[in-house]
């Protein structure tokens, strides 16, 4: 056994573990189904050889969507099996490729279960998205011969020092990657101090950038924006965090004084806590409509909450002004690569360490702003909402910053090549 201690501690944990999605269950009913599968029992019967990709929810789901599809148009012999860790993660899998590729989740990293899981599914390559470093999982990977690309990677200076502090272990587990591909230079460069050989991180870039706008997101949008109404300035605060809604219907408060008729369209990060947000906003005077209902975001209606799965980036078509959660509580922000490909600027907060580079980028291109608190947002807001000209701008820096920083999934795609080839080179 690789790591006892640790071994130890997660067996010991499990209970814990499962006693945390029955909890969560409450109120997402999908974290109390398929528990034996976070045992990698009863598992799709696969059987033809696989490429393996992991990606933990929504997010990296959504990021590896460009990437699975060069998989399959490249590597027809093989299918794509994809592992995820939430149930909302497994229903962006299934939203986005049906019966076309193999899903199940992720199981817990002990040593028997994760021999059981690769023995059950046999790839050829693993692909973990973004920073996913399991001691034991990698740890048969290697034992196996079986190469693992960890792609999209991102290491923030916080999660650096924190790996920093076990550095033996830390290095102990890189040595089991066979390539790092990177998002950004610091990221780079941190996977080099923590110990990872040099020759094997490369920066490739962001998938993120990769993704391409839906041909139909436009009339979508349009339809939308019909029953909001067309004059209506609207903004979205996506992505929020316990604490977040609070400082942004306090915003909405103040900016409706300017704009009267402003709709808010707020989409919490969480869908557990759905319910509690509508309870919220409810609670502070305003009239609600809830998209999971069909309810319609007539002119009445001051917010309307994005409580679906997969319909942010219409909901970010259909405002003029996005800002992006996670950023006034310390989460470290999320993506805002969607918003700034169709053309929204965006307003984020102080806490954007997970994206750092990303919003850097923007910032510079003059197509995002970063506010303090509650009086900055709310003139950063109306800064946009009162001037067209100066919005559509910020909008357009944002298309072309995008559309300048694509060409991640080629690099990356050399690297896979070289992994697979190498792997059916005759010995």
């Amino acid at each position: 056994m690789q790591y006892p201690i640790y071994s130890f501690l997660t067996f010991l944990a499990l209970p814990f573990a499962f006693l945390r999605l029955l909890v969560r269950s409450i109120n997402l009913p999908a974290y109390r189904h398929r528990w034996p599968e976070r045992l990698a029992w009863q598992l799709p019967v696969v059987q033809r050889p696989v490429i393996w990709v992991h990606a933990v929810s929504v997010g990296e789901v959504q990021a590896a969507v460009p990437l699975v599809r060069q998989l399959q148009k490249m590597y027809d012999q093989y299918d794509v099996y994809i592992t995820t860790t939430t149930p909302t993660g497994s229903q962006r899998v299934q939203d986005i490729f049906g019966d076309g590729v193999w899903h199940s989740y992720l199981p817990y990293d002990l040593p028997v279960v994760v021999r059981r899981f690769l023995s059950s599914i046999n790839p050829v390559l693993g692909i973990v998205m973004e920073t996913e470093l399991w001691p034991n999982l990698f740890a048969e990977c290697r034992d196996r011969c079986l190469p693992v690309i960890v792609a999209n990677a991102r290491l923030s200076e916080r999660s650096a020092r924190r790996y920093e502090k076990f550095s033996a272990t830390t290095r102990k587990i890189l040595s089991c990657i066979s390539q790092v591909a990177a998002q950004d230079e610091l990221s780079a460069a941190r996977f080099r101090q923590l110990g990872m050989p040099a020759d094997r991180v490369q920066v490739s870039g962001n998938l993120k950038y990769e993704q391409t706008v839906p041909a139909d997101l436009q009339e979508k949008s349009e339809v939308l924006r019909l029953s909001i109404g067309q004059d209506r300035p609207v903004w979205i605060a996506a992505s929020t965090h316990q604490g977040e809604e609070r400082t942004v219907l306090e915003a909405h408060a103040a900016l409706r004084q300017q704009h009267p008729q402003l709709l808010l369209i707020l989409v919490p990060r969480h869908p557990d806590r759905f319910t509690q947000v509508a309870d919220l906003v409810r609670d502070k005077g305003y009239k609600l409509a809830r998209r999971s209902v069909n309810e319609i975001p007539a002119a009445d209606i001051s917010v309307y909450l994005g409580d679906t799965l997969g319909d942010l980036l219409l909901l970010f078509a259909a405002a003029d002004v996005a800002f992006m959660g996670g950023s006034l509580a310390e989460v470290g922000g999320h993506n805002p690569l969607e918003a700034a490909a169709i053309g929204r600027p965006v307003i984020t907060a102080a806490h954007i360490h997970n994206f750092e580079s990303v919003y850097q980028g923007l910032i510079e291109a003059g197509a995002a702003r970063k506010v303090q608190g509650v009086k900055e947002l709310v003139n950063a807001v109306d800064d946009w909402l009162s001037d067209a000209v100066s919005r559509n701008e910020a909008g357009e820096c944002g298309r072309v910053f995008v559309a300048a920083n694509r060409g991640a999934l080629d690099k990356l795609m050399l690297l896979v090549c070289k992994e697979l080839d190498s792997r059916n080179q005759p010995s």
